[in-house]
């Protein structure tokens, strides 16, 4: 990963994987203090090189009575918050074109969804911001296409780009992640692996997103040893009443214990 795209960052020297980690959504000020000081305690320890996320709203609920957020600007007030008091750069997701240029104000690095990847106007109001663009690749999507997503980036003279893998539909409800698309991707832009979001099961009767977290350091230790350039890992304190995605989410808790043990995986794979 080209790590100066994110001038933020800290540990630009470090060998490890770079980590985008942080809940779903921000529901409120003290729920993103409390994540983000642990996990950049965390983070500091091992030299990971963090960037906080948090999605400043959730357009692409399955249910109208789902969660989509407090408010735009109290929302993105947090993330700058975060950014200022631990020193971090920070990512969230837009939905619209307006979304773009009002979201750079307050963040580091701008995330299409998956479902809006192939939406030009979005990727190029996002590129022309001038911030890092992360582009998840859509679940309906092969590695070779998001070339081209990458490339609507450059094409807006913004080099700042990466692309996050989130897994591809296999059947109505569930995820499955192809590994082969790793190093594909990696031809394009760095890559990072998001691994609770590959971990989701959609579309359930109950119109709420299931997931199997138990997976998780399952599927990121397959992505440390193919070789991704960073990890996404959404977590929460209480993952059960989380407001959005709870089920796929990591339990705080379990942070830094996986972490530790993917960053031994990743100087074993670099040393190689």
């Amino acid at each position: 990963m080209k790590l100066e795209l994110i001038p933020q960052i800290k540990h630009v020297d470090s060998e490890q994987f770079f980590l985008l980690a942080g809940p779903c959504a921000i529901e409120g000020e003290d729920m993103a203090m409390r994540i983000a000081e642990k996990v950049v305690s965390i983070t500091d320890r091992y030299k990971i090189p963090y960037v906080f996320k948090g999605s400043f709203k959730k357009a692409n609920r399955s249910r109208i009575d789902s969660f989509t957020g407090i408010g735009d600007e109290k929302a993105l007030k947090i993330l700058e918050k975060v950014s200022k008091t631990f020193e971090v750069p920070t990512v969230t997701d837009i939905h619209e074109i307006a979304d773009a240029e009002l979201a750079a104000a307050y963040v580091d690095v701008l995330q299409i969804p998956a479902f809006l990847v192939r939406q030009t106007d979005l990727v190029v109001a996002a590129a022309a911001t001038g911030k890092v663009v992360n582009l998840k690749k859509g679940q309906f999507m092969s590695p070779e296409s998001m070339q081209h997503a990458a490339q609507k980036v450059m094409d807006s003279n913004n080099e700042q780009v990466m692309i996050t893998d989130r897994g591809t539909m296999f059947g109505y409800q569930d995820m499955i992640v192809d590994f082969r698309g790793i190093p594909t991707m990696k031809q394009y832009a760095p890559v990072v692996l998001d691994v609770t979001h590959s971990l989701q099961q959609p579309n359930q009767s109950s119109g709420i997103t299931g997931g199997r977290p138990e997976m998780i350091e399952t599927i990121a230790r397959a992505g440390i040893a193919t070789g991704v350039d960073g990890i996404f890992i959404e977590t929460h304190f209480d993952p059960k009443n989380a407001k959005s995605d709870g089920a796929n989410m990591l339990d705080l808790s379990l942070l830094d214990g996986l972490l530790e043990r993917l960053s031994r995986l990743r100087s074993t794979v670099v040393s190689l």
